[in-house]
């Protein structure tokens, strides 16, 4: 099978862990996910299927939108409710300081990454180092937030609405809100609800895609790949330029028979004359032509 499913990875499952299991499960090896969820962590996991693995990484670098809660007055080593604890105190904050703690967060700012995460420095985990009971001093990592809405305020905890940019961690978020206000403060529920164009709506648990197999439906909620670019431009080939398609070569204007992108220098998808998707371009503004990014020819 080639495209992407949305999968609702639940409690308890690590994203490694759900593509085994979907190895079992559709008989397939090459799968791939796009992007690691803790395994407390439950929601939107899109996982890529045959050809569409080539599209990982490009979903990896995807706006997330996450519900999470946190718990102000608690820290622990993990930045979560699942980490030892390293201090408690009282949450003796108002509401008002609450939410104006929260909107500082809003736009760039420099996160440092936790201990307990995959993040590798001298070609080691840091997890790995952790659990060693290493600390080390870690670079800042630019991230966005692109919104963040207080969806439920019930002092010491709060739960919140966060769309951000790829590489934040919503326990780090949670944890330097506590510590501009003084109390501290640690993750205590994660919910991915966005990926890209993947909704939790849509999601299915593995229970569901075994049932779908057996009905033989697991075609009909299987993504293709070329949805991951449903916002970009197209352009077709023409019988006669299929050969500098199918060969990853620039194309020029004349080996086309159809265009719908600006020549502005952004990216289009590119089809056959049969209209099989089998690519993304880009336009070479310099060079008058459109020049391979990505190609995702048929097998």
């Amino acid at each position: 099978m080639d495209g992407i499913l949305n999968i609702y990875k639940e409690k308890g499952f690590t994203s490694h862990d759900v593509v085994a299991k979907l190895r079992g499960i559709l008989r397939q090896r090459k799968i791939g996910h796009t992007g690691t969820l803790d395994p407390d962590a439950e929601g939107v996991l899109p996982v890529c299927l045959g050809n569409a693995t080539k599209v990982c990484d490009m979903l990896m670098d995807t706006s997330k939108t996450y519900r999470t809660t946190m718990l102000l007055g608690t820290v622990t080593d993990t930045q979560d409710i699942s980490g030892n604890v390293q201090s408690r105190t009282e949450a003796a904050v108002t509401e008002d300081e609450v939410r104006e703690a929260i909107g500082h967060f809003l736009g760039g700012y420099d996160q440092i990454p936790p201990m307990y995460s995959a993040k590798k420095i001298n070609g080691k985990k840091l997890y790995e180092l952790a659990r060693e009971g290493k600390e080390l001093e870690r670079p800042a990592c630019h991230v966005e937030i692109y919104e963040i809405t207080v969806e439920e305020l019930c002092l010491p905890y709060v739960t919140m609405t966060v769309s951000c940019s790829k590489g934040t961690y919503i326990r780090t978020l949670c944890h330097d809100i506590g510590a501009r206000l003084g109390c501290g403060g640690c993750m205590t529920k994660l919910l991915r609800t966005r990926v890209s164009l993947f909704s939790l709506e849509q999601a299915r648990k593995l229970s569901e895609i075994e049932k779908l197999r057996d009905e033989g439906n697991l075609e009909r909620i299987l993504f293709p790949l070329e949805a991951v670019f449903r916002d970009l431009p197209s352009i077709t080939v023409s019988k006669e330029g299929e050969r500098f398609l199918y060969n990853g070569n620039p194309l020029i204007p004349s080996n086309l028979s159809e265009e719908n992108g600006n020549r502005d220098g952004s990216m289009v998808r590119v089809y056959d004359a049969e209209g099989q998707f089998c690519a993304v371009y880009g336009f070479d503004l310099q060079r008058g032509q459109y020049r391979p990014q990505k190609m995702f020819l048929p097998r």
